[in-house]
């Protein structure tokens, strides 16, 4: 199956460099999707560069988020249900409908800059090492305003009936089954087919585990109903 994969903020379709021998050893095809990260894109510009690239594959896809860009994801599979077999969401959630896409730090100069490592203390970035964190830092790529600040629009109901697999890292499964059923988390409430995965790591599997994530993500191929 072809896997397209989206980074999270900051980061690039490198991010999951050492993630695709993994896929392709399983037989799949992975896609890391480049986004247009420059200082005028916008969430439209960055939902067209994914659309772009489902149009591309072969056959419905998976189509994998990390952190923020799991509402990007998301949105691709409410744009394209038919063309997208099953959804991974990898350390996050989707954005409801008429909510931004990412408000948890302000934009300062049109720009939403890495903040450092202070914010992401603890489990985020506990298996992290000082040469990856310095790797990070310098090639993190500041997020556009007018991507951060976007409000999502949702449209398709058919995105429900997308299997959807959350691949828990700095979380369990048994934590994120608690915010769903307490209502944080409304539209994976709504999803018929919802599986879950664990992977011992902090937020950035694709970096620390990315074996082990290339296995998950193998086995989120099979949890679709739209491909064998």
């Amino acid at each position: 199956m072809d896997i397209l994969l989206i980074a999270g903020l900051w980061l690039d379709g490198s991010a999951w460099d050492e993630v695709l021998p993994g896929l392709v050893e399983r037989g799949h095809r992975p896609v890391p999707v480049t986004l247009p990260q420059h200082g005028a894109a916008t969430l439209d510009d960055q939902l067209t560069a994914v659309l772009a690239a489902l149009a591309e594959t072969t056959g419905p896809a998976l189509v994998v988020g990390h952190s923020a860009a799991c509402t990007l994801a998301w949105l691709a599979a409410d744009a394209r249900p038919d063309e997208v077999a099953g959804v991974a969401f990898v350390g996050g959630f989707p954005v409801a409908d008429g909510r931004v896409y990412f408000d948890l730090i302000e934009p300062v100069g049109g720009i939403v800059d890495f903040p450092g490592w202070e914010p992401f203390a603890g489990p985020d970035s506990a298996d992290l090492d000082d040469a990856a964190r310095e790797r990070f830092a310098t090639a993190a790529i500041p997020v556009p305003e007018g991507v951060a600040t976007a409000v999502v629009g949702l449209t398709d109901a058919r995105r429900y009936d997308i299997p959807v697999t959350v691949v828990c890292p700095e979380f369990g499964p048994d934590d994120a089954r608690g915010w769903i059923a307490a209502g944080q988390v409304p539209e994976l409430a709504k999803v018929s087919t919802l599986a879950y995965a664990d992977i011992d790591s902090g937020h950035w599997p694709m970096i620390t585990r990315p074996a082990e994530l290339a296995e998950l993500l193998a086995d989120a191929t099979r949890v679709s109903g739209k491909h064998p």
